[in-house]
């Protein structure tokens, strides 16, 4: 078990271009999902990759988006991962 003490040092490596573009294809804006109740500091992480986000935020953004996680989000690993 590996148990982080400074959750601001670790990396985020889960990129959220996926929902950009889904975002685009279906004709909203990142505010949609502030709209639909997903407060905007999340949606703000989401949006520029400046943090984590919690697997209940991304159950949410599915049901509104009607879509599967690997539909809104991938893993970039860091050029020491590959």
């Amino acid at each position: 078990m590996v148990i982080v003490a400074n959750k601001e040092a670790e990396p985020v490596m889960i990129s959220f271009e996926k929902l950009g573009f889904l975002l685009s294809k279906k004709g909203k804006k990142w505010q949609y999902l502030r709209d639909c109740g997903i407060s905007p500091g999340i949606v703000a992480k989401m949006k520029d990759g400046s943090g984590h986000t919690d697997t209940r935020t991304i159950q949410k953004v599915c049901e509104i988006m009607h879509c599967q996680p690997g539909q809104i989000m991938e893993y970039k690993p860091t050029n020491k991962e590959q």
